[in-house]
């Protein structure tokens, strides 16, 4: 199984990137995590952020594998535990071949990808910096990974 993180953004800091390097390459064959960044939708001054972001849409929705198990990541989203998402990871390895969680820009994912979505996930009520939001899905995946195989590395 693949799971795709899709992130509106590019040109992160080369911390983020050694961060969602550091537990990728922790997870096994079987459960890879690539990352797929998509660049901002053109804003200025005067912009439309309802148009930015279908237009941000549009380009994430090009990036979703086919019939690929899709997890909007969302603040009004449902919150899981350790337990759920590990849950949840397993269910996907055994049923997909493809999940695409997906991360809008700042304005965040246009209603459209939301209704689209299979399901939406809510990281915290607080507001993560976009570029932290890799790294902490890259760490969580590995997390659950290792509460699925009796791994050392979560402990409760």
């Amino acid at each position: 199984m693949r799971i795709h993180l899709i992130a509106i953004g590019e040109k992160m800091p080369a911390w983020v990137q050694a961060g969602f390097d550091e537990y990728a390459r922790r997870l096994p064959r079987e459960c890879t995590l690539v990352l797929r960044e998509l660049p901002l939708a053109t804003r200025g001054k005067t912009g439309d952020p309802a148009r930015w972001k279908r237009e941000e849409a549009e380009a994430i929705r090009a990036a979703i594998p086919k019939g690929a198990h899709v997890v909007a990541l969302d603040v009004l989203g449902k919150a899981w535990d350790t337990p759920e998402l590990a849950r949840r990871l397993g269910t996907w390895m055994q049923e997909c071949s493809d999940v695409a969680l997906l991360v809008g820009g700042p304005d965040g994912l246009d209603e459209s990808l939301l209704r689209e979505a299979h399901a939406r996930w809510s990281l915290s009520p607080l507001t993560f910096p976009h570029p932290l939001v890799r790294i902490v899905l890259a760490e969580q995946v590995y997390r659950a990974w290792s509460l699925l195989n009796h791994h050392p590395y979560h402990r409760a």
